[in-house]
């Protein structure tokens, strides 16, 4: 498989994961229930980690690949418009989501989840704003 082409199936796969967050999984997340939500939480962080880090590791390393090989090209600032994204989603990430769900292992808080929920459109818009540029990079 070329490097393209395993990029933008990272893409597709992490675009299609942070869709099916942002509209289904965290807006349930509210009716799980104070008694059960502790451990919920905890299942959701470990669970969701096995399923992202892998998809997320190799569009990093795939953008990071395009950027170096494509950097005296026409196609430079696509690659780097596409890192550009990838930097954004994992510094949201790091510096929010993962923080805001870390602060609800304790137990649901309306508040937090309200964060965590409108802070995460980010992500969402980001990786859905890759989804053209690791096209065009094809």
């Amino acid at each position: 498989m070329t490097l393209p082409i395993l990029h933008l199936a990272a893409t597709l796969f992490m675009t299609g994961v942070i869709v099916f967050v942002q509209v289904v999984h965290y807006p349930l997340m509210a009716g799980v229930g104070r008694t059960a939500y502790q451990a919920y939480q905890k299942a959701h962080m470990r669970r969701t980690t096995w399923v992202v880090l892998p998809g997320m590791g190799v569009e990093l390393a795939t953008a990071v690949g395009l950027a170096v090989l494509r950097w005296d090209t026409p196609d430079a600032p696509l690659a780097l418009a596409g890192l550009g994204l990838l930097c954004v989603i994992w510094v949201s990430t790091a510096l929010v989501q993962a923080p805001l769900h870390g602060r609800l292992v304790p137990g649901f808080d309306p508040e937090i989840h309200r964060r965590l929920v409108r802070s995460n459109w980010v992500r969402t818009a980001a990786w859905g704003l890759r989804v053209p540029v690791a096209v065009a990079l094809l």
